[in-house]
């Protein structure tokens, strides 16, 4: 049983102790990180979020404190008061490394099992095992570090707001379902029997709402949830920074975000954030870099061959031109080198995974060409596709042949492959860049039918207005994203503020106006009473967070996060309700067979 700390009171934390300290008294609470028993003196490293500090029990000292550190082990919960001494053996790999505790009083709080997983930055435990144990994975420098920054980022980020005039204004979480793109959460109501709360995809009507309230600019912090199939840089619950403002365009929405990533990351995360940044259409980003998310920190941009080869004897290419597709190329400038036939053969397996049937290839070697497809191709469709993708000495070429949307998923993800392999993706660069003029519209090929890009509220270009109805696909919007290093960190919009745009945008939307009501009656009605033109932006949070700490695992920067099946194996939720609950909200359940393969808990 732990003793109680009687009126002891903590004076310091472990980490913030200095050579300033040397030779007044300290008190420190937190955890034992080890202990080391040397017989005349015992070495306990104290910890808690701020570092660790090494203290001394020495019976020359203390005798009673001394023998009750004979029984500490690791993660016990100590509370000492001691004397702070400069340290003969200085360690310079921590800030505390220069001065040393002895300790006077020690008071055991709680004692500890021996955990299931090491608490250290190199443990190398399974994921499952940390999220089960999450309260002891977060007990790691790295995790806490990983939350401090969370904590810095969102609050520069409302600091920001906050200054430029903004107001956060919170938004309900149990609000009607609506058709915004992915599935809902639904939570029955008891007291309304048969009918049903949806968690919000996102605050969207509601901030658009907020504009038509008058309160000109509006941010929060807040939750999401989208039940979706998830990636392992996304999360059924999510937090967002959303931002709303009236009376403005695209460039004044991009403008004050710009202040605001330059302001976050310049004093938080510590980089040079130069503004205005890059800007490219989303028709730019996809024939450049075959992705609306690109990654500019290095090349091998997309070539189009088209012109060189559409007539060509080799059917491969020309046949994919015929039928409506594209011959695109990348230029892995310097390295053939670095990639064997068996490498390239791995290349084109990976292009596979994103629907291309194949991957050509031509090396440039001492001048000449070495390619499996050179015999089939002249003289001058050889010299063509060099100059296109500006070919030299030791150049690797590969080329995709297929249809448009294959070229760009493979030859995208393939140029972002060859970078991770051959490591020129520095986690110190920081290259921020918007995509804008995105496609109003795509077409949903199960549906068969037109389905909103971003959602039904985003505002067409205005030279596109004409085409909203006659010529969907034609329409691009006033939408913009902000891209970090190939990922979207947040998107937004100029929305539709005039009634008869929304309802022309639902009906291209093949919403009759019987369900348009039913869907966003009340949205409808609050913009026949005068709505100011307005605009916005959401970030992903945690997603900047990611790219902050210089992970790749979102869950790394959530605390309690849940596993790709959408579980918590901490507290094994979802779990099964009671049948009397399922009797209050009057929901029978359906007999469920488990799938193949499914996994329990």
């Amino acid at each position: 049983m732990g003793e109680a700390l009687n009126g002891m009171k903590r004076t310091h934390y472990c980490g913030d102790v200095r050579e300033s300290h040397i030779d007044t008294e300290v008190v420190l609470m937190g955890w034992v990180q080890k202990r080391r028993n040397l017989g005349s003196l015992i070495f306990v490293d104290l910890r808690d979020r701020t570092g660790i500090c090494q203290v001394v029990f020495d019976t020359a000292v203390s005798e009673e404190a001394f023998e009750k550190a004979s029984t500490v082990r690791g993660e016990y919960v100590l509370a000492i008061r001691g004397t702070v001494k400069k340290r003969e053996s200085i360690n310079p790999n921590i800030p505390t490394g220069m001065i040393e505790i002895f300790v006077s009083e020690l008071k055991i709080l709680c004692t500890s099992d021996v955990p299931p997983i090491h608490i250290d930055d190199q443990d190398e435990a399974n994921e499952r095992l940390r999220l089960k144990y999450r309260y002891l994975d977060l007990r790691k420098g790295k995790m806490q570090r990983n939350l401090m920054m969370r904590h810095q980022i969102a609050s520069a980020a409302r600091r920001f707001y906050d200054e430029n005039g903004f107001i956060e204004v919170e938004t309900p979480v149990l609000t009607k379902p609506t058709p915004e793109g992915a599935r809902d959460y639904l939570v029955p109501s008891r007291v309304n029997p048969n009918k049903f709360y949806a968690l919000p995809q996102s605050p969207q009507l509601f901030k658009q709402l907020l504009m038509v309230s008058g309160m000109d600019r509006y941010y929060q912090i807040t939750k999401c949830f989208r039940d979706e199939d998830l990636r392992a840089d996304r999360q059924p619950e999510f937090t967002q920074i959303d931002v709303e403002m009236s009376f403005v365009d695209e460039d004044d929405v991009i403008a004050i975000n710009e202040k605001m990533l330059a302001s976050v990351y310049s004093n938080v995360v510590g980089i040079d954030v130069k503004i205005p940044f890059q800007r490219l259409t989303y028709q730019e980003a996809m024939e450049r870099y075959g992705s609306d998310k690109p990654d500019t920190r290095f090349g091998f941009e997309l070539k189009k061959l088209n012109t060189a080869i559409e007539n060509s004897e080799f059917k491969v290419f020309s046949g994919a031109i015929g039928n409506g597709g594209d011959v695109r190329a990348i230029n892995v400038k310097g390295y053939a080198d670095r990639f064997s036939r068996k490498d390239i053969t791995n290349l084109e397996t990976f292009c596979k995974t994103y629907g291309a049937k194949g991957l050509a290839w031509m090396k440039i070697q001492d001048n000449e060409i070495q390619s499996p497809i050179a015999k089939f191709l002249s003289e001058k469709e050889l010299a063509d596709i060099q100059t296109i993708v500006d070919a030299e000495p030791n150049d690797l070429i590969l080329i995709v042949a297929d249809q448009p949307d294959v070229v760009f998923d493979a030859l995208g993800a393939l140029r972002v492959e060859l970078a991770k392999q051959l490591n020129l993706l520095d986690p110190k660069i920081y290259h921020f860049l918007w995509v804008t003029d995105f496609p109003l519209f795509e077409y949903d090929d199960e549906a068969k039918r037109y389905v909103a890009k971003h959602h039904p509220f985003t505002a067409p270009k205005d030279e596109d207005l004409e085409k909203l109805n006659s010529n969907p696909g034609a329409c691009r919007a006033k939408a913009y994203d902000i891209v970090l290093n190939g990922y979207e960190i947040g998107g937004g919009s100029i929305r539709i503020h005039d009634s008869s745009v929304q309802e022309r945008m639902f009906e291209a939307l093949g919403f009759t106006e019987e369900e348009a009501n039913e869907k966003f009656g009340f949205f409808i009605d609050a913009f026949k009473y005068g709505a100011p033109p307005h605009g916005g932006i959401a970030y992903g949070l945690d997603r900047m967070v990611m790219l902050a700490v210089g992970t790749d695992n979102i869950r790394d920067v959530i605390a309690f996060p849940k596993t790709q099946d959408a579980k918590c194996l901490m507290t094994n939720a979802p779990s099964v309700a009671e049948d009397q609950q399922l009797e209050e909200l009057y929901l029978k359940l359906k007999p469920f067979e488990k799938q193949k393969g499914e996994i329990n808990g």
